[in-house]
């Protein structure tokens, strides 16, 4: 398994018409919740994904600098093809995600905004809900916090 990171005029075609055929085929055919897929932020984003022995996307997420989404450093899109799933992707992928941001911009707050089912997955990466639970898109989500880490 390959992890890579791209800003967005990094990504080959093949690969963004990858991302976006999962992100697609996840949040609004799985989910089924339509919703304005494409909202002017990958432009700005740094693009984390994996790609199987076949070169298949299959686990992604963005993330976003200060400023670019919320205040503090953020990330979203969080998803891993439904294949893959059952091989606990999904906190590599949100492992992956957190040393990228050390690496990219140090020891810093990350804020997302999750779905609510989610949440006992993002605190077992030390992420906690603040503020009430709200609807986005239909879906119930929660903003969560992760705090830096406490220098010694």
């Amino acid at each position: 398994m390959t992890w890579l990171v791209k800003k967005f005029n990094e990504i080959s075609l093949n690969e963004l018409y990858d991302i976006l055929q999962l992100r697609i085929n996840v949040f609004i055919v799985e989910q089924n919740c339509p919703y304005p897929e494409l909202d002017n932020k990958d432009k700005k984003a740094f693009h984390l994904f994996s790609k199987d022995k076949n070169a298949n996307i299959i686990a992604y997420t963005r993330i976003f600098k200060p400023g670019d989404y919320y205040k503090e450093v953020a990330f979203g899109r969080v998803v891993v093809h439904k294949d893959f799933r059952n091989q606990k992707l999904g906190y590599k992928l949100i492992e992956q995600t957190i040393n990228k941001i050390e690496q990219l911009f140090g020891n810093t707050p990350i804020k997302i905004g999750a779905q609510t089912y989610l949440k006992e997955f993002y605190e077992s990466f030390d992420f906690q809900q603040v503020g009430k639970e709200y609807i986005e898109d239909g879906i119930p989500h929660i903003y969560m916090i992760k705090a830096a880490n406490e220098q010694s």
